[in-house]
């Protein structure tokens, strides 16, 4: 290629390839792209159960608008609402960001997503960070949550028997619900709300009405108390309830093995 050829390419290569790199600017400023002030929080030390707020502000630097799909949590414990879900070139936008943190504790982290059509970032990820401290609290163990009573007679009044104990810092507070069971202890009806001081236990006795229904039957029995992370409770209480007449069939049946046995 002579001189005045290449000089010829040139001023065609040139122009086009400005002309080129021009159109892939305006293609790319005609975009939609959310800029944050900021993409994580952290709220410092707070208190379990202590539920704190804040908001994550942007703006559409792009020069389309930014439409939002939507916002997404990893964590029930966090909610998020965006203020607009189209939000034109120029204009800010907030997400309004919820945390709750009753039953945490410790450092955490929990993530929001913003999901739009920004074609550099698609999906925005914030964060929220948290100190979560523990006070001195009361807390509540139950030594079982599955109570199998096996057979039970029509008509027979069962009973079961957990043990109820405080194991945090402060008294425990018990209140056990359910409209067909009435709650002993030691033998006599156990009050409502009835208090554990710390370390101590209590043996419960759940007694049953008489069985009027035979076959599989189940329960659940309610207990609630003022641990902050375990407020509520609940032990499933099951049996299978037969009559005398299907008990004297089985015996019959089996009397032949209980023999050999012994």
């Amino acid at each position: 290629m002579n001189k005045h050829a290449a000089w010829r390419f040139g001023a065609v290569i040139v122009p086009v390839a400005a002309l080129l790199f021009a159109s892939g600017a305006l293609a790319q400023a005609k975009k939609p792209r959310a800029v944050f002030k900021a993409t994580s929080h952290d709220f410092g030390k707070i208190k379990q159960g202590d539920v704190v707020n804040h908001e994550f502000v942007f703006k559409n630097e792009g020069g389309a608008p930014l439409v939002v799909d939507k916002v997404e949590t990893t964590c029930g414990c966090t909610a998020a609402l965006v203020s607009e879900k189209r939000i034109a070139p120029g204009e800010d936008g907030k997400i309004k960001t919820t945390f709750d943190t009753r039953g945490y504790s410790g450092r955490l982290t929990r993530y929001i997503y913003l999901v739009s059509n920004d074609g550099e970032n698609p999906r925005r990820e914030l964060s929220l960070i948290a100190d979560i401290e523990v006070p001195p609290s009361a807390r509540i163990d139950v030594d079982r949550y599955n109570v199998d009573m096996g057979l039970c007679l029509e008509g027979e009044t069962p009973s079961a028997k957990i043990v109820v104990k405080s194991a945090g810092q402060r008294e425990l507070k018990v209140e056990m619900a359910h409209e067909n069971v009435k709650f002993f202890s030691a033998g006599k009806p156990l009050a409502s709300p009835f208090f554990l001081p710390t370390g101590e236990s209590r043996e419960v006795e759940l007694r049953f009405p008489p069985q009027g229904r035979t076959g599989v039957q189940r329960d659940y029995v309610l207990i609630k108390s003022n641990d902050p992370v375990r407020s509520t409770l609940s032990v499933y209480v099951s049996r299978y309830v037969i009559t005398r007449k299907e008990l004297q069939e089985l015996f019959d049946k089996y009397r032949t093995v209980l023999k050999d046995r012994d």
